[in-house]
């Protein structure tokens, strides 16, 4: 395909003379930018990039394979150097001829949609060079792998990857045609519009670069999100505990007591009246109960696992057997809340309680062995430098937390927003799930070492035990009910390594899900968008794919199919509950006053 090359803006003095204007207020900016950049408080390096030694190891894995197959070597430099200059020489051609070929035949890349990438010679030029740089690194880290051990392989092809990402010419204001081109026609105001953005960004992280989002004078917590009645009934150094309002005249008689994950706040589960699954479940005819953890502060550093568990799950589930006058309660654990309700169901069981009738778990791992696209982030340097971060600061910051998952998705979580918000100028969009994604939580330096020591790195739970409150906790002992959604294209807890945990579980009772989408989306599915399906097999011996290419998929969410689960579970049906009792008043209205407690040191 044959383009033509664009004509250039005229400009006239006076814009000129505003674009100086405009330059002269990024000078402003900048002085402001250096100010906050030489305050930042200092952090481990381990947090920021793998130790020398592993870079050594793949640089001598590289040039063992180089001197063992010397031709392979030359033979990709050979065809890297020609390349480099047809590029070259392609440049030279369309500046005499002002056409450009297009490769057809080159994998569409959203980052170069603009039309100058392919109409004018000097962006071609770079976007071709740039992708053949990168097609040479990859071939690097491809026979610098053969002889790394399988992790650091995985690390090697992660980073290298970042590295790739990172250099792309869209995150760089000469090589990025949309942002040159705002900057012409505003007068160089979306430049200072930028540069204020990430002023803002990283003085709200005191120095840290964490892009934000989503426009947070959008969204009020009780106001337009999170929105669903009731009152904190209860309330400890640890949790506020939700007891909803009725949307039945009836509802049954055994509770459900919710857990979400503590890295995040439990309002996904109640973003809007459209897809709250807080609301849905309230009009379903049951009484929920939804746990609103703390977000920790340094004086809450040796809170570990068995606090969460003692004054969280153990609280949350006695104040509502309290309040609804019942001897059991149906839990549902989301992500790691997901893992610990295990943990505590493990415990119960070698105690002898029976106050859990049936458990439903989101997303949730409880086998590690298999770290997948965590890899990067769960080998001794990056884990030693978190310990000696939370040593000095008693928790573990939520910035931390959230780079790492942004830099699993870096194009879509870092650079295109950075590039939106900082180089174009933009407002960050209302988004509410990128709001919520950008509300974290810290977390307790022991809880912090233990999960990832313990669960994450040396998989105890489901091997030789996890040693907690005086028992050795082991999967062994989970032998309620218990369903298992998860998510198939899910990048956090992926649905097969869910599967594995799930078959080592001692009950007899299981069903597991995968539902269509992600972490996110593939939970908060309402029934009424019709939007992803699920996949069902009633049969858990064999392995993941062995279950998947047996399993039967179901359009629609699969909330009504799990609600019919937990019908059978659920007791008879009594007179709606109003939140609270005697004992138990309302302390303050949903969503209480621990959400709104944004994460810091």
């Amino acid at each position: 395909m044959t383009t033509s090359q664009d004509n250039a803006p005229e400009m006239s003095g006076e814009h000129i003379d505003r674009l100086k204007e405009n330059m002269t207020k990024v000078e402003a900016l900048s002085k402001r930018l250096i100010e906050v950049m030489a305050n930042k408080a200092p952090h481990s390096s381990a947090l920021d990039a793998p130790n020398q030694e592993f870079f050594a190891k793949a640089a001598s894995a590289y040039w063992s394979d180089a001197i063992h197959n010397p031709a392979k070597l030359w033979e990709q430099q050979i065809e890297y150097w020609g390349k480099s200059v047809l590029n070259f020489a392609e440049a030279q051609q369309v500046l005499a001829q002002g056409t450009v070929e297009t490769d057809e035949d080159v994998p569409k890349d959203r980052r170069f949609s603009n039309p100058m990438w392919d109409s004018n010679p000097y962006f071609h030029f770079v976007k071709q060079q740039y992708q053949t740089n990168a097609k040479v690194i990859a071939q690097a880290v491809e026979a610098a792998g053969h002889d790394l051990e399988l992790n650091d392989q995985r690390r090697l092809e992660y980073f290298s990857q970042q590295i790739i990402d990172m250099m792309s010419p869209t995150n760089f204001l000469a090589t990025n045609p949309d942002a040159l081109e705002r900057a012409v026609e505003t007068e160089g105001q979306s430049l200072v519009k930028g540069l204020e953005n990430l002023v803002a960004d990283l003085e709200a992280s005191d120095g840290e670069m964490v892009v934000r989002l989503a426009d947070e004078s959008a969204f009020e917590l009780g106001g337009n999100i999170a929105t669903t009645p009731g009152e904190v009934v209860y309330r400890n150094r640890m949790i506020e505990l939700i007891q909803y309002s009725p949307a039945t005249e009836s509802v049954h008689e055994t509770p459900i007591v919710l857990f979400p994950p503590w890295i995040n706040k439990f309002y996904i589960l109640d973003l809007k009246a459209q897809n709250s699954m807080v609301k849905w479940v309230t009009e379903q005819g049951y009484t929920l109960f939804v746990v609103s953890w703390v977000n920790p502060k340094a004086e809450l550093a040796d809170v570990g696992m068995e606090d969460y568990i003692q004054e969280g799950f153990l609280a949350a589930i006695e104040t509502a057997k309290e309040i609804c006058k019942v001897k059991q309660v149906n839990t549902v654990g989301y992500c790691i809340a997901g893992t610990t309700l295990n943990l505590t169901l493990a415990l119960l069981k070698q105690r002898g309680d029976k106050s859990i009738k049936s458990a439903t778990f989101f997303t949730t791992l409880t086998d590690f062995s298999e770290q997948g696209e965590f890899t990067p982030f769960l080998q001794d340097d990056f884990i030693d430098g978190i310990e000696e971060q939370v040593g000095q600061d008693g928790i573990l910051p939520s910035w931390v937390i959230g780079r790492t998952m942004s830099f699993l998705r870096s194009n879509d979580l870092i650079y295109t927003p950075a590039i939106r918000s900082y180089m174009l100028g933009e407002t960050p969009p209302a988004f509410d799930l990128l709001y919520w994604n950008g509300d974290g939580s810290n977390l307790p330096a022991k809880m912090a070492m233990q999960y990832l020591r313990g669960l994450c790195q040396r998989n105890e739970f489901v091997t030789g035990g996890f040693e907690l409150m005086g028992h050795k906790l082991h999967i062994s002992d989970v032998d309620v009910p218990l369903m298992s959604i998860t998510c198939q294209t899910d990048h956090i807890a992926a649905w097969k390594d869910c599967y594995r945990g799930v078959q080592k579980a001692g009950s007899r009772s299981k069903t597991f899900v995968v539902s269509e989408s992600g972490h996110i989306a593939g939970i908060v599915n309402p029934p009424s968008k019709k939007k992803y399906g699920h996949y069902l097999n009633p049969d858990l011996k064999g392995d993941a794919d062995t279950w998947m290419n047996e399993a039967d998929r179901h359009d629609g969410s699969w909330w009504p199919m799990w609600e019919a689960w937990l019908k059978k579970r659920s007791g008879k049906q009594i007179p709606a509950r109003e939140p609270g009792d005697s004992k138990n008043k309302p302390l303050s209205p949903a969503p209480g006053t621990y959400v709104s407690v944004k994460a810091s040191g």
